[in-house]
Parts: structure tokens; C-alpha cells; sequence
């Protein structure tokens, strides 16, 4: 597959499959339908008496009985009752099926949506192995996960084609949804509900990884960063904690604790910033800290107006937080 693409017709997962079975069985059932619509507009306009403006109605088979059109229309409705049924009785198997996803075993993940990013918090096992990232979910392939949803500010929807359905998120309410990857590789998520100005880039990824690369992952999450190794990094981390940064983000092993941004304990381990906005490059890193609203205006992130020195080192930082 190709990572990060965004396509509900490719199934990599229990889940999606159904879903995608379910679709079939809709689009089958519908193309037939509007075939034989077309087919009786065709004959319906070719067999129309014809007569000039001049000449008469003919008002002589008004009154005629029709059985021959009453059993035609009879049986048409009857079809579309039977079609109608059927489409129903597929989605209920579909329903069920999807609520019969084994949860043995299962990864727990907790999921805010935010204006205009995720925060993603891993809830497995004791409290001391709970951590929390921003806008990526790692999951072990062939492993079921549950995921519980929550907003914090209006409505968003969850939805990642290749592997589950839709699932809304409303402030004040959890959800919960489940799915299972079966095969490697990046899926791409997005918010479904529009949410805001930016709705169009709340993005995210699910990396499906095979169980030994993704305990690795996850015991690198519980750790904190290790020290910067040279003075501009080190100078940056001084600034981190100095400015503005603080207030919002945390880093664990830091004074570093707020929660209004994205945890960036380990920032510089994930493919993109700003929730798919850009790839995670120290230009792109660099650009978006200096002047956020250049590339997702309307977000929450103000600008700073550091020195081109000043930047720099706060970007060596960020970059050591693997």
C-alpha cells in the first residue's frame, strides 16, 4: 500500500472490510436500480402517442382499464420494496458485525480533538506507562484497539477509511470506537465534520507496526528525551523553557508541563507538524514557529518573534527530542 493515502476503497483491516462489503452490496443494488429507471424513461419516451398542436386529444383510452401497466407498476414497487429491505437487512448484519470485533488483548488509546489538531493519549497497563503524543497512533498490526473520543471545543469526526467508519466526537460526550490493522503501514485519518477554518487540515496517522518495532516505539514514549549534546541545543531548551513555549507544550523530564498544545516529548520523531500540515523538517519547524497563521491561519499558536540565532537553537532543541 501506499503510506498515507486516504482511500475508503482499500480495506487493511476487519473493520474497514465490512465496511467496504457493505458498500458493494449498496452500489450493486443501486446501479441495477438506476439502469432500470433509465430503461423505462427510454421506453416510456418512445412509446408517447405523437400528435401536431392542431389535432385533438385523444380522450378515447381514458377510461380504458390497464392491467398490463397496473401489474408492471406493481411489480416495480414490489422490487424497490425487496431492494429497499435488502439494503436494510445488510446494514444491520454490517452493524453487528462491526460491534463483534474481538477486544482480547487490546490497546486502550484516549483521543481529544482539538481546533485543529489530536492529542492522543496511550492508557495501557499502570498509570506510570501512560504517556501522550499529538496527531500520530501507533498501533501493533493484527492487534485490536480501542479508542475513546472526546472534544474539546466543538464537534469533530474521526475517520480513518482504511481501517473504521466514521465516528463523531462532541463535547461533553465519550465515544468509542474500535479497529484492527492487518497489514504494516501508514493510514491516513482525518477529521469528517466540519469544525472550523482549518477543518481541512486536521489531519492525522495511524502507524500500523509489526509488535516488536512497536514495543520499541512505546517504550521509547515512556522515556524522557535525553539532554542536548551541544550548546545551540542547549541554549535552545533554556529558551524553550524561558518563553512562551512552556505555557502551552510540555516535555517530559522538563518544567515544561501545560496542556493547551501538543505534547512534544518526543516532536522530532513524527513525520508531520501542525497536524499534517507540513512534513517535519527544521525549515518547515522553523517557518511554523516564527509565523503559524502563514500556514494554518486561524490556529490558536501565536507567532514569535524570535532572533534568526534565537530560532535556530530552539529548532536544534526540538530536533534532539526523539
Amino acid at each position: 500500500m501506499n503510506p498515507g493515502v486516504h482511500d475508503m476503497l482499500q480495506a487493511w483491516g476487519p473493520q474497514a472490510g465490512h465496511i467496504a462489503s457493505l458498500w458493494n452490496i449498496f452500489l450493486v443494488i443501486c446501479t441495477v436500480v438506476f439502469a432500470l429507471v433509465l430503461v423505462a424513461l427510454v421506453l416510456a419516451v418512445r412509446r408517447a402517442p405523437r400528435i401536431h398542436t392542431q389535432e385533438p386529444p385523444d380522450l378515447s383510452t381514458v377510461n380504458v382499464p390497464e392491467p398490463r401497466l397496473h401489474r408492471t407498476v406493481a411489480t416495480a414497487v414490489t422490487l424497490a420494496v425487496l431492494g429497499l429491505l435488502v439494503l436494510l437487512a445488510a446494514s444491520v448484519f454490517t452493524d453487528r458485525a462491526l460491534a463483534r470485533l474481538p477486544l482480547k488483548n487490546a490497546i486502550n488509546i484516549e483521543v481529544t480533538a482539538h481546533q485543529w489538531w489530536w492529542s492522543v493519549k496511550y492508557v495501557n497497563g499502570p498509570v506510570s506507562e501512560t504517556f501522550e503524543t499529538a496527531n500520530e497512533i501507533h498501533v501493533p498490526v493484527g492487534r485490536p484497539v480501542v479508542v475513546r473520543l472526546n472534544a474539546d471545543d466543538v464537534i469533530h469526526s474521526l475517520w480513518v477509511p482504511s481501517l473504521a467508519g466514521k465516528r463523531d466526537l462532541i463535547p461533553g460526550r465519550t465515544a468509542t470506537m474500535t479497529f484492527q490493522a492487518d497489514q504494516p503501514g501508514i493510514y491516513r485519518g482525518q477529521c469528517a465534520e466540519f469544525c472550523g477554518f482549518q477543518h481541512a487540515f486536521m489531519a492525522f496517522e495511524v502507524q500500523a507496526q509489526p509488535a516488536a518495532e512497536y514495543e520499541q516505539w512505546r517504550q521509547l514514549q515512556l522515556k524522557p528525551p535525553g539532554e542536548p549534546g551541544d550548546a545551540t541545543a542547549q541554549r535552545g531548551k533554556m529558551l524553550f523553557q524561558s518563553v512562551s513555549c512552556a505555557m502551552c507544550h510540555a516535555v517530559q523530564g522538563t518544567i515544561a508541563g501545560a496542556r493547551t498544545g501538543p505534547d512534544l516529548t518526543h516532536v522530532a520523531s513524527r513525520r508531520t507538524l501542525a497536524a499534517g500540515t507540513l512534513p517535519n523538517t527544521p525549515a518547515n519547524l522553523a517557518s511554523w514557529i516564527a509565523d503559524p497563521q502563514k500556514h494554518k491561519p486561524g490556529t490558536n499558536m501565536p507567532a514569535n518573534p524570535l532572533s534568526g540565532a534565537d530560532l535556530a537553537a530552539l529548532v536544534a532543541y526540538l530536533g534532539t527530542l526523539q
